[in-house]
Order: structure tokens, then sequence, then C-alpha cells
């Protein structure tokens, strides 16, 4: 994992230049989300590996998936600079690393926009009052912006957990019952 993460990040650092420069920081990053959601396809993965299938072919299929699932990043990766990004993988045998490459350059994003992704998982559905004073409060924290991502878990059995990069709070129910359980049977 640390290789490709390794691979991934001055391919990654470029776009993300070049992106920045041009305004499109948002539609690359839909754009290598869709094309890492194509090369970890099982599917695709078969045809990608193929040594007998040419590299044109490889990115003509990652290319035509990505347009058929998302009209954006298909326009994206069917442009030049599009081509050549999945072009250069192809030739040196990459392709591979695109997950890494599209959340390193989405990490790259966040931090450009000091923005951070929280996810509130629940296990009861969360009121927008409280959502909206736990988000303000996040905010304050850790002096970023925050787009939070709300979903309900029961088997939380009460509590919630929080992720934003690095941090987890785990408040659930389930992760104390279960610390209990573990100081018992020790």
């Amino acid at each position: 994992m640390a290789e490709t993460i390794t691979l991934a990040r001055p391919y990654a650092q470029a776009l993300f230049d070049l992106a920045r420069d041009d305004h499109s920081l948002a539609g690359w990053s839909g754009a290598l989300n869709v094309a890492a959601l194509v090369v970890e396809d099982d599917g695709a993965r078969k045809i990608l590996s193929n040594p007998g299938v040419a590299d044109v072919d490889r990115v003509a299929l990652i290319a035509g998936v990505c347009a058929q699932a998302d009209e954006a990043a298909g326009r994206l990766l069917g442009q030049t600079r599009g081509q050549n990004l999945l072009m250069l993988l192809a030739e040196n045998r990459r392709l591979d690393v695109l997950p890494d490459i599209a959340a390193r350059f989405d990490a790259l994003k966040a931090a450009f926009e000091n923005t951070v992704d929280v996810d509130l998982i629940s296990a009861v559905e969360v009121d927008d009052a409280v959502a909206d004073k736990f988000k303000q409060s996040l905010q304050a924290r850790l002096g970023r912006s925050v787009a939070l991502n709300r979903s309900v878990d029961p088997d939380l059995i009460g509590g919630a957990v929080v992720r934003a990069d690095d941090l987890v709070i785990d408040g659930s129910i389930k992760t104390r019952l279960q610390a209990l359980a573990q100081r018992l049977s020790s």
C-alpha cells in the first residue's frame, strides 16, 4: 500500500497543480474518483491486466466507462490532458494506482480549500439542528470548513462515531460494551 501511495504522489501533485491553475479541482476530483472505481472493478481489472490488450485500448476502456458513468468525468478524461494521464499510467503499468492518485488529489484539494470531510455515524437519525450545532463545534475545533456526511448504523446501539481524516472519536455504546466485556474477561 505504501508503495502505491508513493507512486501516486507525483501524478496527483502534477494534476492538482494544473487543475488548481485552471480552476477545475472539483471536476478532476470527480473524474479521478470515477476512474478509480473503474480500475477497482473485477471485470475491468481482468481486461486491464491482460497483456494482450494494447495501452490505447486500456485507456479507451477507462475513458468510455467513465463517460457512461459520469458525463463530466468522461468529458475530462476524454480531453487531451485526461487521455495523456491515462496513457502515461497505462504505458508505465500504473493504472492500478488510480485509486491512490484520486485519494491524494482529494487530500491536496481539501488542504487547498481548507476543508475536511467528516463522517458522523449515529445509531439513530440526527436532526438538522443538532447536526448544524455539531458541525459548528467541529469547525471551531478543527479550524477548517466542515462537510458533514451523516449516516445511521443501528448496530452502534446508541451514541455515534465521528471520522475526520486521521481523527476518530468513538462514542458508541457498542464500543463501550465491547471494552467492558474485554475488561471483565481479563
